[in-house]
């Protein structure tokens, strides 16, 4: 009965309230809210403040939740460990993404793995923000950049180039920017994840603060933009690759941008490997994109 509390305040903490919650743990709302009461008052403290449109946890709550948490993930990945061993992968495998990857990489290749593991149910959530993934019961996350989550583990896929484009119209337009500086006089895409993606850095240790009539959370909307000529863009290959390819979009400032090279990893909670449907899922990324097949020529 103590576990069984325990999972649904932890459900009803990932999900926000205990309608979403009752629904993954296929019981009403009430019945949830019920084990949740009766987990406080063994414990003999409030876990959660509760309103009519949410639920917030309180300090207590929060020790106990992250705790709780991590004690679950434990009991979940023995119980793979021992009984999925060997085992055809099945069940729901929630997936975290970022767009450039999905859009123009896996999703073309995915049929293959839904073929392989038909058993298999993918869920993803695909965004540029960084998503606890514990929080949101995720059991991969796919992403671009070094590791910042200690808690979890990471296996490389491959690895992406930024570099700077712009479109066949917008260049016989504007013309092409001979040397980093003439882009001040030049309409640059803005990407708002970070302060980092406004300053865009060239050999020799120049860096140049671009500014853009046009900003966007998304890199996908700066491609899309790109394409229709809106301005030059500064993307990773991956994204930009099929454009290029198909002389949609022409790299810019080649010989003098300093190309970053980014790793591209997937990244899960301690032990989730072990599960047959995140082992397959992990094997088939490094399978079909280990080789990084979105590198443009130089």
């Amino acid at each position: 009965m103590a576990m069984t509390g325990m999972r649904a305040f932890v459900r009803v903490v990932e999900r926000g309230g205990f309608s979403a919650a009752s629904k993954d743990l296929g019981m009403t709302p009430s019945a949830v809210a019920k084990l949740v009461t009766r987990l406080e008052d063994r414990l003999g403290v409030r876990l959660l403040h509760r309103t009519t449109r949410r639920v917030a946890l309180t300090p207590e709550g929060e020790t106990y939740h992250l705790r709780a948490r991590d004690i679950l993930a434990a009991i979940e990945d023995a119980d793979a460990e021992v009984s999925q061993a060997g085992q055809r992968p099945r069940g729901k495998l929630r997936v975290n993404c970022v767009p450039a990857f999905a859009f123009h990489q896996l999703m073309p290749v995915l049929p293959v793995f839904v073929s392989r593991c038909p058993d298999v149910e993918l869920e993803f959530a695909i965004t540029d923000r960084l998503v606890d993934l514990l929080a949101v019961n995720a059991d991969v996350g796919i992403r671009t950049g070094e590791g910042q989550d200690s808690s979890l583990v990471a296996r490389k896929i491959g690895a992406t180039t930024r570099g700077l484009f712009a479109s066949p119209t917008y260049l016989k337009r504007h013309g092409t920017p001979p040397t980093p500086a003439d882009l001040c006089d030049h309409q640059c895409i803005a990407i708002q994840l970070s302060t980092a993606f406004h300053r865009w850095p060239f050999r020799e240790g120049k860096v140049v603060e671009v500014k853009g009539c046009v900003q966007v959370d998304s890199t996908e909307a700066a491609l899309r933009l790109a394409i229709a000529g809106g301005g030059i863009v500064r993307l990773a290959d991956l994204s930009a690759c099929e454009a290029v390819r198909d002389g949609l979009l022409r790299p810019v400032l080649v010989k003098s941008y300093l190309g970053e090279t980014i790793p591209l990893s997937a990244v899960y909670p301690q032990g989730r490997h072990r599960m047959p449907k995140v082992r397959m899922f992990l094997d088939f990324l490094v399978e079909h994109f280990g080789h990084s097949p979105w590198r443009l020529a130089s």
